[in-house]
């Protein structure tokens, strides 16, 4: 699967957990920054990360800030952009079973980097269940 992903100064280490991860996973992964910790505005990495997404450039997004509030409310302003902030492996499965939600925000504060490894796992292989959540997800859509 080919992935994008990116964070603000919060999420540069947990970022680079993930890459190493998802590589092992046999992923794609393009990381589109930060990285460093000096202070970054997220806005325009998520942004980036959802054109990317709707684009078809990428199958998924991740987006890592300190909570991931901030991020999922960027993230969603991107038409065609289903972003699902996930603090844990149930939120990160019906994020994807009822949502078809194409990123994933994290919150680097609120989350460890094992526990980011279980929801992303969650999050990419959990199938979405379609049926009234795809008439859901139209209407979001529309």
């Amino acid at each position: 699967m080919r992935i994008v992903i990116a964070a603000d100064h919060n999420g540069v280490a947990m970022k680079a957990h993930l890459i190493e991860w998802l590589t092992a996973q046999g992923h794609q992964v393009d990381d589109r920054g930060a990285h460093d910790t000096e202070v970054v505005d997220y806005p325009p990495l998520c942004a980036d990360i959802g054109r990317q997404v709707t684009s078809g450039n990428a199958d998924r997004g991740i987006v890592i800030g300190g909570t991931g509030g901030g991020e999922a409310i960027a993230c969603n302003k991107v038409r065609g952009v289903r972003a699902g902030l996930c603090h844990s492996v149930f939120l990160a499965e019906i994020s994807s079973a009822h949502n078809a939600t194409n990123v994933l925000v994290l919150g680097a504060k609120v989350v460890t980097p094992a526990e980011a490894v279980k929801i992303t796992e969650t999050w990419l292989t959990t199938p979405f269940k379609g049926g009234r959540h795809q008439r859901r997800v139209d209407q979001i859509a529309a």
